[in-house]
């Protein structure tokens, strides 16, 4: 088990390094103009397989067609959990959730409670190093739009914004900058052209409310998708997709259009899976979740996990389509190698533009905690999942960790302590083969336990 000794050591020695890297900026401010602008494109609840680019055959989505035309691009991308806070605070520092403590969207307490008991859990994981501080301490101009649960932009290191974080004022993941998209982009164009003009480079963190819910696509989108036979909620779903996309069109032309593209480094991922509840309606146990179709969001199936990963940079990039595993945690490397600044010591990520590196790896991990019940100083306490994939294996780690909201009830389905799926011919997990292939199953519990040790009692009954 990773003690507190050896998380504070980590936490020490990564918070060092980081106020190196801050030091060391007012030495690089000659340097800042040179550096490449940096786009970060986060989708809110989509399944991995709905773009056109990775083959839906329904759900247009052009402009991040483009996208990835001129991207590296990995279908074979993760997310370090299946839920919003957590995957996007694991993005933002480059470490899991065991590490920086985020492990679900909420403290337990009801909600009324929520905003006081999040004091000390937001504290804490403003301690650790991010990108996001990164880039600012080394001259950028850093811009938050969209969802954001960490309080106000300030508190996430940026130097301009939208969220207030005031949970007074309805401040819980975004507030005012889940207005983004919706409603326009002008607060983000105004800012580039700002940026431009102090001749500064720049991170936009675009990450709007969409396609999430609630789904209340343009009526025209909505016409397109809607046919009979088709259930309204996967029609609105797949509008949102494509309304998404627009705005994504709309700030990638906006940087083309100021003359940007070339040395803009565009990065874009979803934070989770999400799939329509009529989509399996005919399960039995679907009754349950109401909102959204089980083994998608909360849930370490690949509709939960998987998403894409892209990264474009015209002036340095050659696209490509990559058969190599990408993570979130990979995000922190790989933009602090593109803005030429050493990222902090021991992150467990790599940077995606160097081929050796991901030639390199092997595995992929992750986790799946309750979701909105959080323990504080104990962040295993609500884990549910391990999960680990090596090569075409997959395989789940069932625990039952701390539950005071609905995870246990949704998930009295699967009760397996392990699963096992090999995803080259089994990409949907339908075909469970632990009986099949036993000495496949211990390697990868042994791989899975060795990434992260978690205490043998958890989730005895």
């Amino acid at each position: 088990m990773i003690t507190l000794i050896r998380k504070q050591n980590i936490m020490t020695t990564r918070w060092k390094n980081f106020i190196a890297v801050c030091c060391l900026a007012l030495a690089h401010v000659s340097l800042a103009a040179e550096r490449p602008n940096i786009v970060f494109i986060l989708s809110d609840d989509q399944a991995w397989t709905d773009y056109g680019f990775m083959g839906h055959p329904e759900i247009k989505t052009p402009h991040l067609d483009k996208l990835a035309d001129r991207s590296v691009v990995f279908g074979r991308g993760y997310v370090a959990a299946p839920l919003c806070r957590p995957s996007l605070a694991s993005m933002a520092t480059g470490i899991y959730p065991f590490e920086h403590g985020i492990t679900g969207n909420d403290v337990g307490g009801g909600r009324n409670q929520r905003a006081k008991l999040d004091v000390p859990v937001r504290a804490a994981f403003h301690q650790h190093p991010s990108f996001i501080k990164m880039l600012t301490a080394n001259g950028y101009l850093t811009h938050q739009s969209g969802k954001w649960w960490e309080g106000s932009y300030q508190d996430g290191g940026f130097t301009h914004g939208m969220t207030h974080g005031d949970s007074k004022r309805d401040g819980r993941h975004g507030d005012v900058g889940l207005k983004i998209g919706r409603e326009g982009l002008k607060p983000i164009t105004d800012f580039v052209d700002m940026a431009v003009e102090k001749k500064k480079p720049f991170l936009l963190w675009y990450a709007p409310f969409l396609p999430h819910t609630p789904h209340n696509p343009p009526q025209r989108l909505l016409k397109k998708y809607s046919k009979p036979g088709r259930a309204l909620d996967v029609a609105r779903y797949y509008a949102m997709c494509e309304w998404f996309d627009e705005t994504c069109g709309e700030l990638l032309g906006a940087i083309e259009k100021r003359g940007l593209s070339d040395n803009t480094v565009v990065l874009y991922i979803c934070d989770n899976g999400w799939a329509a509840p009529s989509s399996n309606a005919d399960d039995p146990n679907q009754k349950l979740w109401g909102s959204y179709a089980k083994r998608s969001k909360s849930c370490p199936y690949e509709n939960g996990i998987r998403t894409p990963i892209m990264v474009s940079w015209p002036a340095k990039v050659k696209p490509e389509d990559s058969p190599d595993f990408a993570h979130a945690i990979d995000l922190f490397p790989t933009i602090a190698a593109a803005a030429g600044i050493e990222a902090p010591e021991g992150l467990p990520g790599i940077d995606l533009l160097d081929e050796k590196a991901r030639k390199g790896r092997k595995s992929v991990f992750g986790v799946c905690h309750a979701s909105h019940n959080m323990t504080p100083g104990n962040p295993d306490g609500t884990l549910q999942y391990l999960w680990g994939i090596e090569g075409d294996w997959k395989l789940l780690l069932r625990y039952r960790g701390k539950d005071t909201t609905q995870y246990h009830k949704l998930h009295v389905w699967d009760t397996e302590p392990v699963r096992l799926y090999n995803l080259k011919d089994d990409p949907h997990e339908k075909n469970e083969l632990t009986a099949e292939h036993p000495e496949i199953v211990q390697r990868m519990i042994k791989a899975i336990q060795a990434w992260h040790p978690v205490n043998a009692d958890l989730g005895k009954d």
